[in-house]
């Protein structure tokens, strides 16, 4: 006879979505925006995903909202010409992403943090976004990394 540990269906582990950075940063700006366009917070956008996030995703994810405030005051000050509310979401949303990595992850290469969020407002966004998010994002790494 088996106990009923033994016999009983074991419930598979929550695995990550994301398995490397670049996808881990992906999935952030996925629920960034799925977080503006939903009003919700970071709780209440990760409490509703399927699968559990990778670790690096829920960091960045709860870094932007919990650090937001900093990080719109230096946007808005560097995007000339437009203010937060007129940005698109999604620009909004990779530039909130890269100057969190920005700000508050040090051991992410400059360089690494532009060049990811050019790629992503590249695909993600309009056909301005790359140029628009990497200049906003050079000036933000002037101020917030000064060498």
């Amino acid at each position: 006879m088996t106990d009923d540990a033994e016999s009983s269906p074991q419930r598979p582990a929550m695995r990550p979505v994301a398995a490397g950075r670049r996808e881990a940063r992906e999935r952030a700006l996925h629920l960034l925006y799925e977080a503006a366009m939903k009003d919700l917070d970071a709780d209440g956008v990760l409490a509703q995903q399927v699968l559990a996030p990778e670790p690096y995703t829920e960091q960045v994810v709860r870094g932007v909202f919990e650090y937001q405030a900093e990080l719109d005051e230096v946007l808005g000050r560097l995007a000339r010409g437009w203010t937060l509310d007129r940005m698109p979401v999604l620009d909004l949303a990779v530039l909130r992403l890269g100057s969190f990595e920005l700000a508050h992850l040090d051991d992410i290469p400059t360089g690494v943090v532009l060049s990811e969020a050019a790629d992503l407002a590249s695909e993600y966004g309009t056909d301005d976004s790359a140029r628009f998010v990497n200049g906003v994002l050079a000036s933000a790494a002037k101020e917030l990394r000064p060498e």
